[in-house]
Order: C-alpha cells, then sequence, then structure tokens
C-alpha cells in the first residue's frame, strides 16, 4: 500500500474516532436486580403495611416507578425466560416450572453482544439451555434459592465486571437475588413481631402464618439490604450516571394466592427503571408492560433494532417521559405440572379488570410445595385446612378459594388489587368481560396455545428435552 494511501486511510479514521467514541458514549450501561418470589404489594413503594425497605424506597425516589407491570406465568423460570428472551412461554417453550426453552430461542446475550455488551449473570439462573442463555458467569452471589446459605454474598464479582476502568465495552449485568424465596432464614424476624403485623386480606389469620410472615418479611428486608449494597458498588465504580438500574420483584410469595397462580398477587410484579438525566425521577406511570417487553427496550435503549421474534415491545417512550400508555392487556397462564396435578389457568388484564378461565376448573387446585408441608414447604396450610369451619369461617372461605375454582373468574383489580370478590356474573359487567375474553382467545389463537392440552405430562418431558408439542416457535 502506498504511503499516500495509508495516509488517506489515517485522516478517514481520525475522522470517524469522534463518531464511533460518542455512540459507545450513547450507549448506556444495564443493571437489572431481580428479587425471588416477593409480592409486589408487600413492598412500601407499593402500599405494603409490614416490610422495611429503606434502599428501595430511595431507588424509587430517583427512578420511575410502574404501577402496572405483569408477567405471563407467576413461577421462578418461565417469567426469567420471558423476560431475558422477549417471549411469552409458549414461545420460547418454557411454559412449565422446571422445564426447557426451546433450543433455537435467543436471549439478551445475543441480541446485546453484536451491540459491543458484555452481558452477565450473578446469583439464581434458572434458565436452560445454556445454548439459549450464555449469560457470562458473575461470581459472588448465591445461585440455589432453596437452600440455607452458609457464607454470605460477596461484592468483588459485580465489582470487577461492572468497572469502566478494566473493560472498555459497556456491561449489561443482571443479578438474581434469592430472596425472600424459602426457606426463610435470612434476616432479622425480631423486626417484625408477628402479633403486631398486618396481614394481607388473602392471608388465613392463623398463629403459624402470622409466625411465617414475618420470617419472609425479614427476607424482604435483607433482600433489600443488599440491593442497597449494589448500588453502592455501582456508585463506587463510577459508572452510575450512564448506567439503565432497573429493579423488579419478579412474581409472588409462596403463600396460597400469589406464586403458581394467575391472581394480581402472583403476576403483577414491582418494576423501577432509573437512569440519571434520561429517565423521570420520583414520578410513577400507569402504563401497562409486561416482561415480554424488557429486553425489546434495552435494546432500543442500545441502539439496536427490534427483533420479529419478540412477542413484547419496547416502552423506551415511556422512560423518556414521550409517552403514559404502552399495551392494551397484559396477559397470563399457568401450567401445573410439574409442581401438581394438571391444572391449567389463562388470564388477561386491561389494568382495571382481570379476567380468569380455569381450564380445569372440575378439578381441586393442588400445588405441592405450598401443600405439602416440610422444611422447604412451610406448614402454615395445615392450620389452613385444619381451622374449624364454623368457629373461623373466612379460613375456610380462603382455603376454598384455592382450592376450588369456577371456570371463569372477573375482578376489579383497581379497586380491590386482592381479588377477593368475584365479580364475573354481575350484569352491568358483561361488556368488560367479553372483552377481556376475547382478547384472551385471540391471544392464545396467535400463541398457539391449546390450553389444557398443553398441561400433560407428555407435552412436559418432550419440553424438557427440547422437542416442544405445542405453540409458535418464533
Amino acid at each position: 500500500m502506498s504511503v499516500v494511501r495509508l495516509l488517506v486511510w489515517f485522516l478517514f479514521g481520525l475522522l470517524l474516532l469522534p463518531i464511533t467514541t460518542t455512540l459507545a458514549l450513547d450507549q448506556p450501561n444495564v443493571l437489572i436486580i431481580m428479587a425471588d418470589d416477593c409480592t409486589y404489594n408487600d413492598l412500601a413503594i407499593y402500599g405494603g403495611q409490614n416490610a422495611k425497605t429503606p434502599n428501595i424506597d430511595a431507588l424509587a425516589q430517583r427512578s420511575l416507578v410502574f404501577n402496572q407491570a405483569y408477567l405471563a406465568s407467576a413461577m421462578c423460570q418461565p417469567c426469567r425466560a420471558e423476560l431475558f428472551t422477549g417471549q411469552y412461554p409458549m414461545s420460547n417453550g418454557c411454559a412449565w416450572n422446571h422445564s426447557a426453552s426451546r433450543p433455537t430461542t435467543q436471549s439478551l446475550p445475543h441480541y446485546l453482544r453484536p451491540l459491543g455488551y458484555r452481558v452477565g449473570i450473578a446469583g439464581k439462573v434458572h434458565v436452560k439451555p445454556k445454548k439459549a442463555f450464555p449469560f457470562d458467569p458473575v461470581a459472588g452471589f448465591d445461585s440455589n434459592c432453596v437452600r440455607e446459605p452458609t457464607n454470605p454474598h460477596t461484592l468483588e464479582g459485580i465489582r470487577e465486571y461492572m468497572s469502566p476502568e478494566k473493560h472498555g465495552s459497556p456491561f449489561c449485568l443482571v443479578i438474581a437475588l434469592v430472596e425472600p424465596h424459602i426457606p426463610w432464614t435470612m434476616g432479622d424476624a425480631s423486626q417484625y413481631p408477628p402479633s403486631e403485623l398486618e396481614l394481607p386480606p388473602n392471608l388465613a389469620d392463623t398463629e403459624s402464618t402470622r409466625q411465617h410472615f414475618a420470617n419472609y418479611l425479614a427476607e424482604i428486608t435483607y433482600m433489600d439490604q443488599q440491593v442497597g449494597e449494589i448500588l453502592e458498588v455501582l456508585e463506587q465504580t463510577g459508572a452510575r450516571d450512564n448506567t439503565v438500574v432497573i429493579f423488579t420483584s419478579e412474581q409472588g410469595s409462596q403463600f396460597p394466592g400469589c406464586k403458581w397462580t394467575n391472581w394480581n398477587t402472583g403476576l403483577h410484579t414491582g418494576l423501577v427503571v432509573s437512569w440519571p438525566g434520561q429517565i423521570p425521577k420520583g414520578k410513577r406511570t400507569d402504563a401497562l408492560v409486561q416482561y415480554a417487553d424488557i429486553t425489546p427496550t434495552l435494546i432500543e435503549l442500545a441502539g439496536g433494532e427490534p427483533s420479529d421474534a419478540f412477542d413484547g415491545t419496547s416502552f423506551a417512550s415511556v422512560l423518556r417521559g414521550q409517552a403514559d400508555r404502552h399495551r392494551d392487556f397484559a396477559f397470563g397462564m399457568h401450567n401445573n405440572l410439574p409442581e401438581g396435578p394438571r391444572y391449567a389457568i389463562r388470564s388477561v388484564t386491561d389494568g382495571k379488570h382481570r379476567y380468569i378461565r380455569n381450564l380445569l376448573s372440575q378439578e381441586i387446585y393442588v400445588e405441592k410445595h405450598l401443600m405439602g408441608g416440610g422444611r422447604l414447604n412451610n406448614p402454615y396450610w395445615a392450620t389452613w385446612v385444619g381451622a374449624d369451619p364454623l368457629e373461623q369461617k373466612q379460613v375456610y372461605r380462603l382455603v376454598k378459594r384455592y382450592m376450588r375454582r369456577p371456570p371463569e373468574q372477573l375482578y376489579r383489580t383497581a379497586s380491590q388489587p386482592y381479588e377477593m370478590d368475584n365479580v364475573v356474573k354481575q350484569p352491568e359487567l358483561a361488556e368488560t368481560k367479553n372483552r377481556l375474553s376475547d382478547a384472551l382467545d385471540y391471544w392464545m389463537f396467535e400463541q398457539q396455545d391449546p390450553g389444557a392440552d398443553v398441561d400433560t405430562e407428555r407435552a412436559l418431558k418432550a419440553a424438557r428435552k427440547g422437542q416442544h408439542l405445542h405453540g409458535r416457535e418464533r
């Protein structure tokens, strides 16, 4: 190559340098902090009356808080697969707990790495196969949610991953905590005297329930302390001002009516998002969003283009304060295998009302972890079913609500977030019920979801082997 040509290429490179540098600087880091089995309205920022969460409260003061954020399945593995892929359970294949997504599924690492990002995960992973979720492993936080931790978490792994001095590229780091998933052993339960607690209306007021609820609240506070430590590390690295921070509470807790259900306390999640100077702080939005929308949003913020594979869509305009609406409906589903006998549920909400379809309503609902007793299956349930139905009528009604469900349910969720009164037969709500039912029909058709035929042992075994019998492969 001639000297003249080398000089031309050198000068051309100098001209491009400011442009490429600007693009790199415009790309934000992403820090996603996930709780584990935390009912959204047990948090103070959503009206919780008990849990002390000073760090989440402080984060909310400098963030945009979503009042209407949902996930499609109130179980750990399906909801995480939805978040990481931008796809609903039937699309990515993880439509049961302890199953697997399709081997062809792509997730955050596939989408962000071509844009120059490092994409890592610390703590609980609980998605598979590895080919579909090729995160960088980051040390420091327990990955096992069902054991009592033997060592405290450490911060050096996430500090190194977030340090701009050691890496020349932006990061996307998921820190998936294991609290307040059972066993509820972490934190200081003495902060929560059982007799002084304000129990939610969907929990039976028994002595055992109060003690376990106190232990659960202590784990929420312990989780909140970790949130504070993680944010302090981010501050210390100097990356805070150019980092999108997302906190989410995941699905509801392991109490009846929360996790493993399609009620609001199962599918409604806490979602708090901050980005200094870019996202309005100390504000709330009623824009309806779903976990499937998060990956498309992050890709847009990173400067990428949306993928045809996504079921969700970007809500970046809501984050920037340019819009106050996003989607019309958020959808939910539950397949009960292998958590218990078959019991398929589908649902839809518009943020004001929730419509639920129990596809095997002739069966009783059983969830083996919650109802089985034992160390990891808290024994308060025995005090529910053992209560005197004459002396403790409200306890009996809650047991019946959990185990015996009608084919259809409709709730005024906006005014009754615990959804205790089924109003599906009220004539004045017939139009609302039909509108939501039609939206659910269309979603199931679009997802190629046959309903109860999915919640079978044959379909689950096939999914575990990567051979999915139902649903649309995107």
